[in-house]
């Protein structure tokens, strides 16, 4: 929480070197770590560059204990496969990017298609890693209108029953997602990660 990723890391060693779990330390203590960094930044008492500094910490940390569970034959669980991306036209990358990093903290598997993505790649991409959540980021008022086009091609495609859809930027609103079909709206990282857990929650309860 604090930005200090060379810390991070040692933490992350001493914990392995103690007998931790490696997912244990994941799931205990960098996931909510990065949780409350996610709130106070919703509720404006944390900044950007806090945020970008704990993920650092958080990658740091990672870096340590996802080798060490690959070296003891196992894998960190995913929450979820999300693929991301800001619409064809608009070049703006920061919130989503953070979105990106959120979500990865949480325990999500992201494919971060990046800016200006063509409306088709967002099927594409969703078909060829069977995406459960697609995220969509829109920031100008003349690009919102291409995430009506995402929505229709990832329906063209075939692959809404299997996905859920949720959609941010600063001109988008709950009322506009609704209009287009999403079915989400998050007006900020944190408020996405809670989306998406809700999202896969409904999954995983639909499927027993």
């Amino acid at each position: 929480m604090d930005g200090m990723p060379e810390h991070a890391s040692d933490l992350a060693r001493r914990a392995v070197e103690q007998g931790v779990e490696p997912e244990r330390a994941l799931d205990q203590a960098c996931v909510p770590a990065m949780d409350y960094v996610g709130q106070r930044f919703g509720c404006r008492e944390m900044y950007l560059p806090d945020v970008m500094a704990a993920s650092e910490a958080m990658k740091a940390a990672v870096g340590v204990l996802e080798p060490e569970m690959r070296r003891r034959g196992g894998e960190r669980k995913t929450r979820g496969t999300v693929v991301l991306g800001t619409v064809k036209g608009d070049i703006h990358e920061i919130g989503k990017s953070l979105v990106s990093i959120m979500l990865s903290a949480a325990g999500f598997q992201v494919h971060d298609l990046g800016v200006s993505v063509a409306t088709e790649a967002f099927a594409a991409k969703s078909r060829e890693v069977g995406a459960d959540i697609v995220g969509v980021s829109a920031l100008l008022t003349t690009t919102m209108t291409v995430q009506r086009s995402v929505v229709e091609s990832l329906d063209r495609a075939g692959l809404r029953p299997q996905l859920k859809i949720m959609v941010g930027g600063a001109p988008v609103t709950r009322k506009w997602a609704e209009e287009i079909g999403a079915d989400g709206y998050a007006k900020n990282a944190a408020e996405a990660v809670t989306l998406a857990r809700d999202f896969m929650a409904a999954k995983l309860g639909a499927c027993r």
